[in-house]
């Protein structure tokens, strides 16, 4: 019905965005028991899927050897295109200015 079709587009408004941070290379890297890696997470809704996303936690709450030795210390991480990284939520706005993808 509608309110299943409305929730859908809600839950998608930030496909366009999500699929253009993928093309401009970014990336976030996250631990799927961060606090702050879920939370960056939620923002996305179900345009998170897009996003290019590493996990770096183990099945054994490990950090991968991937990520130590990429030098990963605060999650979440956003690496851009250029190498540049930011630590921590970054909120839309700032990973619109930041990729050069247009502000959803």
């Amino acid at each position: 019905g509608m309110w299943s079709l409305g929730r859908y587009h809600r839950a998608h408004r930030y496909d366009t965005f999500a699929r253009c941070l993928t093309e401009k290379n970014a990336r976030m890297y996250g631990l799927y028991w961060c606090p702050h890696c879920i939370d960056q997470k939620a923002m996305f809704d179900a345009s998170f899927h897009f996003v290019q996303y590493e996990e770096c936690g183990t099945p054994d709450h490990k950090e991968s050897q991937r990520c130590i030795d990429s030098e990963l210390i605060n999650f979440p991480t956003w690496q851009f295109a250029d190498g540049e990284r930011h630590e921590g939520i970054m909120e839309m706005k700032d990973l619109a200015s930041r990729s050069g993808c247009s502000q959803p």
